[in-house]
């Protein structure tokens, strides 16, 4: 067996691990990061997620790394695509001219950027990357992990030895390797006074997963793919807070609940230009063409592209009939498996259904033109290296954020509570998908939060931190804090909190306490925002 040793490893290269890597690595430290796919990114990269931010984001909203990287993406499509003059000199460039973000782009480009600010490090020696590579076990000693050991693409393993740990996985995959205390699903109503929390806990209520897929259209083609093995299953199904079958365009509405009819119109001829992606004015969830397009031909020079891509990310291929994630007393790793094979089996009867029975603007059925596209998202099938994760393992953390934290309706549209310890903003909608315990959606208002250091702080494990979703939110609170800009300020804050608790030969949990004012300087010169100005929720 392998072994490495370094100052920090950083398990997971998805939104939070990347920034926590950069964040250390900049500062001068020894860093391992792996990543259980070979794309490095996560939502960004190899779940396909066009990233889903506060309205706010050019302004502020985010860390000044997060927006470095947002600038990369358009300097990107600048320097590489054949953009239109009155496209390329846009200073708010959105490739895709999506309505989920200011910034829809491709999986690779996002990829690009990343790559290119880890470039340095990985040069320098300081930043080592172990790909396709997941943590299997872990060696702990009282309240400190002293390794983790990994196994490779070749079934060989390798241990890291390190003095942090930073858990950066997609579902909090080192909480229960190594003994860490951690929350799962839905909390009880009694342990917080959450008003959305269920009477009853639920450790198998979980958001459903989505495994995304992009999309192009070709008029007078015929791309259709073979019958999903599930198909039949799929296509009959209808979920009891569903006005109609899953494989249909009439859903709910994820803020009022009432049925609201889709409507789908590849390439339609208006001018890209003239979108505009602003959550809270208009979810922009209702055109599922345009809701994740990721390139707009009509952005470009004439007949560079014959078709825009979008990102299917939709309520039709929403999973939850299980919980993709092994809990004690309610999964096991033959669930999971299974979860995770009708969650794929699910996504492409969505595409089988657009191609052969989806009804048309014209009164016709079908688009066989639609062409699942394999190249986009680098894999054999089409769908993306891995699924959408909406909610993770949590640490139970020294400080838990609740509803009553953020909950527009509990604070007011200008209330806040504002944190000692703030490390980070964020701002989202409590926004909770359809849940493998039968709930619908949850999407309501809230105001724009602080991030506690205390939530990144485990309650007894010293030098093991969240670096992602896996932080002390709650089921409810996780809604508003799983998004990219919030989980990239998560990770980047871990990041540098560890170095500085190297350089200072303090513990986290003493940095809080007794240094934290220090630290809090460290932040703001990396340009870590730690406070809102006066917007209001929404």
């Amino acid at each position: 067996m392998a072994e490495l040793g370094t100052e920090i490893l950083v398990a997971g290269g998805g939104v939070g691990g990347v920034a926590a890597a950069l964040a250390a690595a900049s500062a001068g430290h020894r860093v391992v990061l792996t990543e259980e796919t070979d794309w490095l990114g996560g939502q960004f990269t190899a779940q396909a997620v066009p990233p889903d931010e506060n309205p706010w984001i050019e302004q502020f909203g985010g860390t000044a790394t997060y927006r470095r990287f947002r600038e990369g993406v358009r300097d990107y499509y600048r320097r590489h695509y054949p953009l239109r003059a009155e496209a390329a000199a846009l200073t708010e460039l959105n490739p895709g001219a999506g309505r989920v973000s200011k910034l829809c782009h491709e999986p690779r480009v996002a990829l690009a950027v990343l790559e290119s600010m880890l470039a340095p490090h990985r040069s320098s020696g300081r930043l080592t990357v172990l790909l396709r590579h997941r943590p299997v076990a872990a060696d702990v000693t009282g309240d400190r992990v002293e390794a983790v050991t990994f196994e490779g693409p070749d079934g060989n393993r390798t241990t890291v030895r390190a003095e942090y740990t930073l858990d950066a996985t997609e579902n909090g995959d080192l909480l229960p390797l190594t003994g860490t205390e951690f929350a799962i699903g839905a909390e009880a109503q009694s342990e917080h006074g959450e008003p959305h929390a269920p009477e009853q806990a639920d450790p198998g209520n979980l958001q459903g997963i989505t495994y995304c897929f992009a999309l192009s259209h070709h008029a007078g083609e015929d791309h259709t793919i073979d019958r999903p093995e599930l198909y039949g299953v799929w296509s009959e199904y209808q979920p009891d807070f569903w006005p109609g079958p899953l494989l249909g365009f009439l859903a709910p509405d994820p803020r009022s609940l009432e049925p609201v009819p889709r409507t789908f119109d590849p390439n339609p001829e208006t001018d890209p230009l003239a979108v505009s992606a602003d959550q809270s004015a208009d979810a922009g969830d209702k055109e599922l063409w345009g809701f994740r397009r990721i390139l707009a031909r009509k952005l470009h020079q004439p007949g560079a592209f014959d078709s825009d891509l979008t990102l299917v990310n939709w309520p039709l291929n929403d999973y939850w009939l299980r919980p993709a994630l092994e809990i004690d007393g309610v999964t096991t790793a033959a669930d999971v498996a299974r979860a995770h094979y009708e969650a794929k089996q699910l996504s492409l009867s969505v595409l089988y259904w657009l191609q052969t029975e989806a009804p048309r603007l014209d009164g016709g059925t079908g688009f066989p033109g639609l062409k699942l596209r394999p190249d986009v998202v680098g894999t054999d099938d089409g769908l993306a290296k891995s699924a959408y994760v909406r909610e993770a393992r949590r640490i139970r953390a020294v400080t838990t954020v609740v509803e009553q934290d953020v909950s527009l309706d509990i604070l007011g549209p200008t209330g806040r509570k504002r944190r000692e310890d703030s490390v980070g903003v964020g701002s989202y909608r409590i926004d909770l998908h359809p849940s493998t315990a039968g709930d619908s959606y949850l999407d309501v208002p809230s105001v724009p939060f602080e991030l506690p250091l205390g939530a990144l702080l485990p309650q007894r494990m010293r030098n093991l931190l969240p670096a992602g979703k896996n932080i002390g939110t709650t089921h409810i609170t996780n809604g508003c804090h799983r998004l990219h800009p919030v989980e990239w300020n998560v990770g980047e804050v871990a990041g540098h909190l560890v170095g500085f608790a190297l350089r200072e030969g303090l513990q986290p949990h003493q940095i809080r306490e007794d240094r934290f004012d220090e630290f809090a300087r460290v932040l703001d010169r990396a340009g870590v925002e730690r406070r809102w100005p006066d917007v209001r929720g929404y």
